[in-house]
């Protein structure tokens, strides 16, 4: 395809785009974001990147992402691992039901025991799985990687501009939340609207192993990770906070740290180091919307706190799709127009 392509937004999904575009010899394209490269949902992102979902199409995006990652080096991926522990027969259920899928998808899943994670409390819990693969990373780290490898492939990349306002053969918008109001400009409605969560690091803990990780309890959601010499926390809020505010409910706070000091002891006693607050992308079922949804226009975004694991895959289709190439995987799923036909996919695991 030839002329101009601009790709709004340079979080991590946009600035995948970009990259592949380049590297599949797109010659003209133009990264552009309203602030700064990783200023959005990407450079407040808890940094999971797990393969361990509950329906096979969002399995298959992370799948799909894993070899990227690894190209980035341990500084930037730690592949230590997802645990899902569950402390109930249904919990338990729900857990070898999953891992049955996600087997039949080639997901190297273990059934494990939790004890092997040095410290946590594990006296209620009846079994865990891990995923050894999986891991953690650096999300605005990594977005600025791939944005330095591509312009390097010959990229622009422009700091606090509207795409809008740039000319172009085709558009591709990865604005996370705010891709709405920019689909909108070209007629396009997309069912997309801004979840506030956050995040809390409690440390310095000392004797963290640095094989530590990330632990999720299955039946409340809430996770931890090491980052250094501290633990960043995350758990599902009480009650959805749908706002574009992203402010931290400092009355939240307390409830973590004893979570926390209950699952994992040696942080008992770990001071806040910091706490903020980001915004999902949600879309009515936590899929994510990509593909082409006006003449010239194409979307990736919605992916419900799930874009930055799935950036290397979704920049790959996207730009096989956006150059006139077959996509190396389905991409129906994903249509706008599933919500036309009411047919969805719910995504149960959104942590």
């Amino acid at each position: 395809m030839a002329g101009r392509i601009v790709v709004a937004g340079a979080g991590a999904i946009g600035a995948s785009v970009a990259y592949h575009l380049a590297e599949r010899g797109a010659r003209d394209v133009i990264l552009c974001d309203l602030g700064e490269v990783a200023s959005g949902a990407t450079g407040r992102a808890m940094g999971g990147v797990r393969q361990q979902f509950s329906t096979a199409a969002e399995v298959r995006l992370t799948q799909a992402s894993i070899a990227f990652f690894r190209t980035l080096g341990a500084e930037l991926f730690d592949q230590v691992g997802y645990m899902f522990a569950a402390t109930t027969p249904d919990g338990l259920t729900r857990l070898r039901e999953r891992a049955e899928l996600q087997r039949s998808l080639g997901v190297a899943i273990e059934d494990c025991d939790a004890a092997e994670v040095d410290g946590l409390h594990v006296d209620d819990v009846l079994g865990a799985v891990i995923c050894r693969e999986d891991g953690v990373a650096d999300p605005p780290a990594t977005a600025r990687e791939v944005v330095r490898r591509a312009v390097e492939r010959g990229v622009e990349m422009r700091e606090r501009t509207d795409a809008r306002t740039l000319d172009a053969e085709t558009l591709v918008i990865a604005c996370g939340w705010e891709s709405r109001e920019v689909a909108a400009t070209y007629g396009v409605d997309l069912p997309i609207r801004p979840l506030c969560r956050q995040l809390v690091e409690v440390g310095p803990v000392n004797g963290l192993p640095k094989t530590l990780p990330m632990v999720v309890e299955e039946e409340t959601g809430f996770h931890f990770r090491r980052r250094d010499d501290v633990l960043r926390l995350a758990w599902r809020e009480p009650a959805p906070r749908w706002t574009s505010d992203p402010v931290v409910d400092e009355a939240l706070v307390p409830e973590w740290l004893a979570r926390l000091a209950y699952r994992y002891p040696p942080a008992a006693h770990a001071p806040v180091a910091s706490a903020w607050a980001g915004l999902y992308d949600m879309t009515p079922d936590a899929h994510p919307i990509i593909g082409r949804v006006a003449d010239g226009v194409f979307v990736a975004a919605g992916f419900s706190g799930h874009g930055f694991m799935q950036s290397p895959a979704v920049g790959r289709a996207v730009a096989q799709l956006v150059l006139g190439d077959e996509p190396e995987f389905d991409l129906g799923p994903y249509a706008l127009e599933r919500f036309d036909e009411a047919a969805v996919f719910p995504e149960e695991l959104v942590l």
